[in-house]
């Protein structure tokens, strides 16, 4: 699989846990610090459970057929999206750290809630890195598609009627 076809899918297999918050956990307790911990949590387990199948999918997609033209590498506005949500796994997750660690903690015990929020921080990470490596892989691509399609510097023959 090549690099910007493994990056296209692991990002939307990141993406693709965004649904699963409402679905898979519920929060412990009242607040909006204890659905922020349930939703960095849904989030880190549904990022198990689908980013492997989507890398399969992937890689079965970009195997199953060799004669298909080669596709554009993703996006500008795949890598955008991947770096913004990157960035707000991040800002989420150190909240939540912050919270836990708070004089009291907000939960009973928070060993493994910080551990969980503590993930989600380097996961954030990890994704703000997905988000700037399909962007720069793009500015790559553009930059080598016009440096292509850049006609030859001028020459002192002058054209003839075939190379019109």
């Amino acid at each position: 699989m090549s690099a910007m076809w493994f990056f296209r899918f692991l990002a939307i297999g990141l993406l693709s846990g965004i649904p699963m918050i409402p679905l898979l956990h519920s929060p412990r307790g009242d607040g909006f610090e204890h659905l922020r911990l349930s939703a960095i949590m849904t989030l880190e387990f549904s990022w198990f459970l689908l980013v492997p199948i989507s890398l399969v999918v992937g890689a079965w997609k970009t195997f199953s057929s060799s004669e298909r033209p080669r596709p554009a590498p993703p996006g500008f506005v795949l890598g955008g999206i991947t770096f913004a949500f990157g960035a707000l796994v991040l800002h989420q997750a150190m909240a939540a750290s912050r919270w836990l660690n708070g004089s009291p903690s907000g939960v009973g015990d928070p060993d493994g809630e910080y551990f969980m929020a503590a993930f989600a921080e380097l996961s954030g990470v990890a994704i703000m890195i997905v988000g700037i490596v399909i962007l720069i892989g793009r500015a790559v691509a553009i930059i080598d598609s016009r440096e292509a399609n850049t006609p030859p510097a001028f020459s002192s023959r002058p054209l003839t009627g075939r190379q019109l």
